[in-house]
């Protein structure tokens, strides 16, 4: 569905600048911008991405979150098009695909929420292409999962400008941001983009109480080094919190990136290491089982609290506080566990 969008600002000659990332494309009349699915009709700015969806399903929430309601099942939809065009995208399919992509379907924020209370599902997530440039049709189906009394969940790059996101923020209930990298020179020779508006908008999840969680997808010879890591933990622990949970992700061999071979393990041990070393205090590594490195422990007397495996929780040892039950300590869990 083609509709206005919002975030833009309108030239005499025609042109319009979007505003609703930080690359501020300036576009003349028939032009995309960089996320493929914004464009200037007439000197109007329109997102040609309105409920337009490239896939649907049920799925664990801990593919996206670890510490916001374990083991409870979502409602995750896509759509297409990124503001960045990272050569490692395990989802390029979708996130480099154009609005014409053929393999999709339609639905209204209405739908939406009426299929995820069908299959009783109480939590929408947004994943796989970037959810930010599909801003408009994700405002609008969160508000209306919020009005039935749902959750609403964001796997996002977070490039997107503050004054848009006070536009959505109010909806958003937590977010797993993906970390590409800890310099400027990484988000720019790989992602198109910078790295200082990412962790601008970490802070304003943050301050705006939204539960945040964070992905570093490791990539060989890329993002790799203890040195870069350590940067980023250190940012964590003095920039946000030392509970804020840190994913380290495996890297597969996809899109551009099909030459290189996975993470190593001893890479993806060594930075939950770190991480451990300067503070942080929930680390775990995804896409690939290390016992232990998927579960969540008690940071103070290291007790097993919630055990997982493939995306799956199979115990729960919490009290109905979300408590350590051995030393009391308060886990910064989002919601009951389900089991």
């Amino acid at each position: 569905m083609i509709k206005v969008a919002e975030y833009f600002e309108s030239a005499n000659d025609g042109s319009v600048r979007c505003i609703l990332c930080p690359k501020m494309c300036i576009l003349k009349d028939g032009e995309e911008g960089a996320c493929k699915v914004r464009v200037n009709y007439n000197g109007k700015l329109y997102t040609m991405a309105y409920g337009i969806l490239t896939s649907q399903s049920i799925q664990p929430i801990e593919k996206t979150l670890y510490h916001f309601y374990p083991g409870a099942k979502t409602f995750s939809i896509s759509s297409v098009g990124c503001t960045f065009n990272c050569p490692w995208c395990q989802n390029f399919g979708i996130s480099q695909s154009k609005h014409d992509f053929a393999l999709k379907f339609e639905m209204m924020p209405n739908d939406v929420v009426e299929s995820a209370k069908k299959y009783g599902v109480n939590i929408i997530s947004f994943v796989n292409n970037e959810p930010m440039v599909w801003y408009e049709f994700v405002r609008d189906v969160s508000k209306i999962s919020r009005e039935n009394g749902m959750k609403n969940i964001l796997f996002t790059n977070g490039y997107i400008s503050i004054g848009a996101l006070k536009g959505l923020v109010k909806y958003v209930d937590a977010v797993n941001l993906d970390i590409k990298g800890f310099s400027e020179e990484i988000y720019s020779k790989y992602c198109n983009g910078t790295l200082a508006p990412v962790l601008d908008v970490a802070k304003y999840f943050i301050e705006n109480k939204v539960h945040i969680e964070l992905t570093y997808l490791i990539v060989p010879l890329i993002n790799d080094s203890l040195e870069e890591i350590g940067r980023f933990v250190d940012w964590v622990s003095d920039q946000l919190n030392a509970s804020v949970p840190v994913h380290f992700a495996r890297f597969f061999p996809a899109y551009k990136f099909q030459d290189r071979p996975p993470t190593p393990a001893d890479t993806l041990i060594a930075a939950a290491n770190l991480a451990y070393e300067h503070g942080l205090e929930y680390v775990y590594v995804k896409n690939v089982y290390f016992e232990g490195l998927e579960d969540t422990h008690c940071p103070r007397c290291h007790m097993q609290l919630v055990s997982r495996y493939n995306f799956n929780v199979s115990n729960v040892n919490l009290t109905s506080k979300n408590e350590c039950p051995n030393c009391g300590l308060k886990i910064p869990i989002i919601g009951k566990p389900y089991q």
